[in-house]
């Protein structure tokens, strides 16, 4: 997800999409663990999505 898009979605949107991120996050890496994921380049774009969409509703908090 990019950043462009994660600035028009709404706060609500932003939550939501948040705890999905989130959730796809740790099933990664739980799979991965269990056994080795077939790209685990996954897993990075996972956790940075979710720092993603962390910040920019931190920063909506802010303002």
């Amino acid at each position: 997800m990019k950043q462009s898009e994660i600035k028009d979605l709404s706060a609500a949107q932003l939550q939501e999409k948040l705890s999905l991120s989130k959730k796809t996050y740790a099933d990664l890496k739980m799979a991965h663990a269990i056994s080795p994921i077939e790209n685990p380049l996954q897993i990075r774009s996972a956790r940075r999505v979710v720092a993603r969409l962390a910040t920019e509703l931190t920063k909506r908090e802010l303002q």
